[in-house]
């Protein structure tokens, strides 16, 4: 194997949103250094199941009224 071409591993601190942490190995930052996050699996929409709430209804109904008629034309038999 190469020399000096590989990143170095070291343990950081991972700050979760809630203020929770914990202590990993990672190639981020250097030794001893802390990691907040700004998103994680306790207060992101598809972890905590709130995606319906993201859903901006505004465009589905634009997108089910512009391609409306698309459905219509493909279900009718030709004559």
């Amino acid at each position: 194997m190469k020399k000096k071409i590989h990143p170095n591993y070291h343990k950081i601190k991972v700050v979760m949103t809630d203020g929770s942490h914990f202590e990993t190995k990672s190639t981020w930052g250097k030794e001893g250094e802390t990691l907040k996050l700004d998103i994680d699996s306790k207060s992101h929409a598809a972890w905590i199941g709130g995606s319906q709430k993201i859903l901006d209804k505004g465009r589905v109904s634009k997108f089910n009224k512009k391609f409306s008629n698309l459905l219509s034309k493909m279900k009718k038999p030709k004559k």
